[in-house]
């Protein structure tokens, strides 16, 4: 008799999440936001292997925002040293296991060790295809469309007859499908420049608990709450057209 599988309900493609409240985690424990983080990259652990488990093909995480450059320079070094440490200590065991890394966002700003291990970590996964782990770091949705304008303007594309799907090429998730679910932690109701063009019609769901207690729990809780929803994508059911 076959395994039952890791979920009953409908499993998105890809799921897209905001990792929010590390810092209010840490608060609530007295203890400095860079405990939190580190904390948070548990968490990351924890819920690519329950997404792989669970037959999510690909899973998006929101790491550094274009945003956080405004952040203590000290907290900034701390992400960067986090970002930096995952790569070294998880890229082997990733690459084994079958994970495909893309890192989504702009270069500028990054030290030359950050972007070689980036580049060390898609390179050396580039040919896995059991699940695909795509990190936005130092990603902005509005940032990653102008640079993706400022491509598709200097190739020999025509720009008057480009369509959605042209322009899509351009952007730093090209070849990926859009995601179909996005998840935002800590309670916070908002998108925070994630994924603009690609969550157009993404569902979202906002979750109560900070992201270091994010878990296998939570991320079913989500599944649950996605799969009752009735997508339409802007079309109507034929009951309702009168």
């Amino acid at each position: 008799m076959a395994d039952e599988p890791a979920y009953q309900g409908a499993i998105p493609d890809h799921v897209a999440i905001i990792m929010d409240g590390n810092g209010r985690w840490a608060k609530k424990r007295h203890r400095p936001r860079s405990f939190g983080h580190r904390a948070g990259v548990e968490a990351v652990r924890r819920i690519v292997e329950d997404a792989a488990d669970i037959g999510i093909e690909c899973l998006t995480l929101y790491s550094f925002s274009t945003e956080n450059w405004t952040r203590p320079r000290a907290e900034i070094a701390a992400l960067m040293t986090l970002m930096s440490e995952y790569i070294e200590n998880d890229l082997a065991r990733l690459k084994r296991e079958g994970v495909k890394i893309r890192v989504l966002g702009g270069r500028t700003g990054l030290s030359p060790n950050v972007l070689a291990l980036i580049d060390k970590a898609v390179s050396e996964t580039s040919q896995n295809e059991r699940f695909k782990l795509n990190i936005a770091f130092n990603y902005g949705g509005r940032d990653e469309i102008l640079r993706a304008m400022r491509k598709a303007s200097a190739s020999d594309v025509d720009l008057q007859s480009m369509t959605e799907s042209d322009f899509s090429r351009y952007l730093d998730t090209a070849g990926l499908p859009d995601p179909d679910l996005v998840i935002r932690t800590s309670g916070e109701r908002r998108i925070s420049n994630y994924l603009l063009w690609q969550a157009a019609y993404a569902e979202y769901v906002f979750m109560d608990v900070l992201w270091p207690d994010f878990g296998r729990d939570e991320l079913i809780a989500a599944l649950d709450e996605y799969t009752s929803r009735d997508r339409r994508f802007g079309a109507a059911q034929e009951t309702e057209v009168a």
